[in-house]
């Protein structure tokens, strides 16, 4: 099978870039061709045989051709142009859409359609659901300022994002962000798209919103990688923390806790912009940004994690990798949280944002050293699926809509 996957960043830069790149190497591994479009940038580490790619934009920096952006990010003919060029070139039997919008935009599903319909054969298109792009335009459900919860979007009513200036606190940004939902809102454009794959059932259930989506949705749970497994009984005492230090992740709430709880030593493995705030909590260990086997063993040898976000999190990447190494979790009660972590069997559930309940929950664990080990053991026995067999299960959803 011939495979197009479509992501607007072709380099390491997230989550959905790391999902297309260890899809890519499994499904190559598997005897499939893979291809990639998306943005030209220095960094690329993918690419496609036609050497097509989009201009580079980037919105957080200026440039003689930012005055364009506002029609770009709406409708861009240089991405429709150029991923004709790599259809012509590669004849996909699919094309997996990921992350797309403001710098690809869905000129690309038109054109895509318009190629399928010129061959006479089906060319299904298949979009794995990173973020809440297509009923919030930006993305995350939430109000920047002051960090609440929000879905007033709800039935394509994206007037509010500009009222509320919710894309970077900015009114120009949120207005053309209010624009392009309503346009492909109105023009039922992601209606084209054949199945929406989504990474837990919250997020489907959000996108179900939309009449047009819910017959295409599935929930497909994030994968993880099977290798460098650790030893479980390697256990030490502390708490830990690992990812982005952001206000959305909960940081500060549990930065609050950490100070209040000084006879528990915390350890926080990450970046971002709190990381002043942590550096200056005395029972914190900060040990910066960790990856491959170092964070593994970090992970592994904590008493148990704490996981406080307080925006509607998806298939979080942190929830599932505690729990493979044998480390029960703390964690938010929200978005599709709850669906990977089992309440008071590899962890507790606390309510967002709630620092009193957070506060109770840590102490509870750190104090009660038999219940944490019946959370670890439970821990051990969860099973996620591997890259392996996520890809058995994507080449059956692409040979269903062929």
């Amino acid at each position: 099978m011939k495979v197009l996957m479509v992501n607007k960043f072709l380099f390491p830069n997230g989550g959905s870039e790391t999902y297309i790149f260890e899809i890519g190497k499994q499904l190559q591994k598997m005897g499939h061709q893979v291809q990639y479009f998306g943005m030209e940038h220095k960094g690329r580490i993918v690419g496609n045989h036609a050497q097509c790619y989009t201009s580079d934009m980037d919105f957080r920096k200026g440039g003689p051709g930012k005055l364009l952006y506002p029609f770009k990010i709406i409708y861009s003919r240089e991405a429709g142009r150029k991923i004709r060029k790599v259809l012509e070139d590669f004849n996909p039997d699919v094309v997996h859409l990921n992350n797309f919008n403001f710098q690809l935009t869905p000129s690309i599903i038109y054109e895509i359609k318009k190629w399928e319909r010129q061959q006479g054969r089906k060319t299904p298109i298949v979009f794995t659901a990173h973020d809440y792009q297509w009923v919030c335009p930006n993305h995350m459900m939430m109000i920047p300022d002051g960090g609440k919860l929000c879905f007033m979007c709800k039935g394509g009513k994206f007037g509010n994002c500009a009222k509320n200036r919710c894309i970077h606190g900015s009114r120009i940004k949120s207005l053309l962000g209010t624009v392009e939902g309503t346009l492909y809102h109105r023009l039922k454009t992601y209606g084209k798209v054949d199945v929406i794959i989504c990474p837990s059932n919250f997020m489907k259930e959000k996108l179900a919103t939309n009449p047009l989506l819910a017959e295409k949705l599935v929930t497909l749970y994030n994968f993880l990688d099977k290798g460098g497994e650790v030893e479980f009984s390697q256990k030490r005492k502390y708490v830990l923390y690992f990812g982005r230090y952001t206000e959305e992740k909960g940081v500060r709430t549990l930065l609050a806790v950490c100070r209040k709880l000084k006879e528990i030593p915390f350890v926080f493995a990450g970046g971002g912009p709190l990381k002043e705030e942590i550096a200056g909590c005395e029972n914190i260990k900060e040990l910066g940004f960790l990856q491959g086997e170092e964070l593994k063993k970090v992970i592994a040898e904590a008493c148990f994690a704490v996981f406080p976000s307080q925006w509607y999190e998806n298939c979080p990447f942190s929830v599932m990798e505690a729990q493979k190494y044998g480390t029960p979790l703390v964690a938010s009660n929200i978005g599709g949280v709850p669906e990977l972590l089992k309440d008071r069997v590899t962890g507790e559930l606390f309510e967002p944002g709630n620092e009193k309940e957070l506060l109770e929950k840590i102490k509870k664990l750190w104090e009660d050293e038999a219940l944490c080990r019946k959370y670890s053991d439970n821990c051990r026995k969860i099973t996620f699926d591997t890259i392996e067999e996520y890809c058995e299960k994507l080449l059956d959803l692409y040979k269903k809509q062929m």
